[in-house]
């Protein structure tokens, strides 16, 4: 996939693995975010590369992949989601299993495949000390 989406657009491959460059403008010396009424051609040229890169992945990706991800704001954060996974205050490990297959599930369409010892490491260091004893 990483061809395919390189050959529409070498900018779409870069907006995926890096994200999104938000407008930002420089203000007595730091770098703030544009308000939506300074955008100029650069900046929706950036959030139409962005739309482009999700629509591309969503194609690529099955019925049960696409509703994993439909919600995400960026391309990049569908490949961070795996990375910042963690159990959540009072979840069960049903729920918590559940939620991290859909997790798994969007970097596969991407063309990304984690090992089982991978998958495995990462549950385990997900769950909060009290699961250590078991």
């Amino acid at each position: 996939i990483t061809i395919f989406i390189q050959s529409l657009d070498y900018q779409l491959w870069n907006i995926i693995t890096n994200g999104p460059e938000a407008p930002t403008k420089i203000v007595d010396g730091q770098r703030i975010l544009k308000m939506n009424n300074e955008f100029n051609d650069h900046d929706y040229k950036l959030f139409q590369l962005n739309a482009k890169a999700k629509h591309v992945m969503f194609c690529a990706l099955s019925p049960s992949e696409f509703n994993s991800v439909s919600s995400l704001d960026a391309a990049k954060e569908m490949f961070h989601d795996y990375e910042l996974f963690t159990i959540l205050e009072n979840e069960n490990i049903s729920s918590m299993y559940a939620r991290f297959n859909n997790i798994i599930h969007a970097p596969k369409g991407l063309g990304k495949v984690y090992t089982n010892h991978e998958l495995l490491s990462k549950i385990l260091r997900c769950l909060p000390k009290s699961w250590e004893p078991k």
